[in-house]
């Protein structure tokens, strides 16, 4: 999948967990809302289709043109046309809760992986290279700059 594709991403998360679903005989959600315009309810349906998923109603949060809260326009698969719902909705509400912890689950999560990534050390990638050797390389070269200075040779010894 290639980073920063949004229907691919949406089409992989609902064909992971819908297959999911089905394999393991659990009961399949009323209601799938997803947080896209018609793209990426494109890719529900088309996931639903291929999956056989049935009697599971999709509902799109679409951002409005100003991407502004309260400007969302629902799209209900098999409906003639988008419905926008006014800001002091209680349904409105309900719907931009879902959405905003959908959000912040997958910030926190991004967080988390990059966080991750930024701790990691290069020298894990190298295969017979553990811990120890690590340290003791690092040690040894006074730290990551002298590492990234010393040549082949100096390496193979330590």
């Amino acid at each position: 999948m290639t980073p920063g594709d949004d229907y691919a991403a949406m089409n992989q998360v609902l064909r992971r967990r819908y297959s999911q679903l089905k394999k393991m005989g659990e009961s399949l959600p009323d209601l799938c809302v997803i947080d896209g315009g018609v793209g990426q309810m494109k890719q529900a349906v088309q996931v639903f289709e291929e999956l056989q998923v049935s009697g599971v109603m999709i509902l799109g949060v679409s951002k409005g043109p100003s991407r502004k809260p309260g400007e969302e326009k629902l799209l209900l698969h098999g409906a003639a046309e988008a419905v926008q719902l006014p800001l002091t909705s209680p349904a409105m509400r309900i719907i931009q809760s879902v959405r905003d912890e959908a959000h912040r689950f997958a910030i926190s999560g991004h967080r988390k992986q990059r966080s991750k990534a930024l701790t990691r050390s290069a020298l894990e990638a190298i295969p017979g290279v553990g811990v120890a050797r690590r340290k003791q390389l690092l040690e040894h070269f006074g730290g990551r700059q002298g590492l990234l200075d010393a040549s082949l040779e100096q390496l193979l010894k330590v």
